[in-house]
């Protein structure tokens, strides 16, 4: 046979009430270390990763046209390359 405690019952509230605080506790830190990581990291001025691709990407082609553009005139004899021992 179970009887119903009054101690028991206000205790069980307690804690209760203690776990939904905290949970509420750690949900508003989270959203605090959040917001200010976000803020420094737009402090830092960081590039987005595309557009760091694009940017890569476009200078690749860059080198690379420079590149064959060198070949075709060093075939013309239009550039002389220094040689090794020209020192």
């Amino acid at each position: 046979m179970q009887t119903r405690n009054p101690f028991l019952d206000e205790l069980a509230k307690t804690m209760e009430g203690a776990a939904s605080i905290a949970q509420a506790a750690t949900e508003e830190a989270r959203a605090a270390v959040r917001a200010q990581a976000d803020r420094w990291v737009a402090d830092l001025d960081l590039v987005r990763r595309d557009e760091f691709e694009a940017l890569r990407d476009r200078l690749t082609a860059e080198i690379d046209a420079l590149k064959a553009e060198i070949a075709k005139l060093t075939l013309a004899g239009d550039i002389v390359r220094p040689s090794d021992d020209a020192g």
